[in-house]
């Protein structure tokens, strides 16, 4: 499903360090425990509002974006469910999303972009804009979970105008 043309993006956006705080809005930040024992994620950022759609893990192995800075030329929201990203290597990798504006298509020009610690992964919420997973350096295996029964509220696309990321 494609939407409305989004809100531009004046100039190029900073990837910042990945930290609770700052990804609150769009979703949790998926982190190893320290110690010995076990980090459960129930809240409401790991969900599907869409009754009787089926769970899904896959496993990809993404390649890199090598550009610098980054570019963004797509971006896209799953409306009914959580997307989890979880990196199987300790890769660098980045993390682009955007708040829904007022219409909402991508509000762009409050797009935040974030460098992941080694390890760390996320879950956006339902209905959160963001770029497609993109490794840094080198091809990265990803296990990615989220629910789907690819019908056409599975995903949305939204027309941009490219813009790039700073690391």
């Amino acid at each position: 499903m494609s939407c409305a043309p989004s809100t531009l993006r004046t100039g190029p956006l900073t990837a910042q360090a990945l930290t609770a705080e700052g990804f609150a809005p769009f979703g949790d930040v998926l982190r190893v425990p320290q110690e010995v024992g076990t980090r459960t994620y129930f809240d409401d950022a790991l969900a599907s509002l869409k009754p009787q759609t089926p769970a899904s893990l896959s496993l990809i192995l993404a390649a890199p974006s090598l550009a610098r800075p980054v570019p963004v030329t797509i971006i896209e929201r799953h409306r009914l469910t959580s997307q989890s990203f979880v990196p199987m290597a300790l890769t660098p990798w980045l993390v682009v999303v955007a708040p829904n504006a007022a219409d909402g298509s991508p509000d762009l020009a409050a797009a935040l972009a974030f460098l992941p610690a080694p390890g760390e992964g996320i879950t956006l919420k339902p209905g959160m804009w963001h770029a497609p997973l993109t490794a840094l350096e080198t091809p990265a295996p990803f296990a990615i979970f989220m629910w789907r029964d690819f019908g056409p509220d599975d995903e949305d696309f939204a027309d941009i105008a490219p813009f790039t990321v700073a690391l």
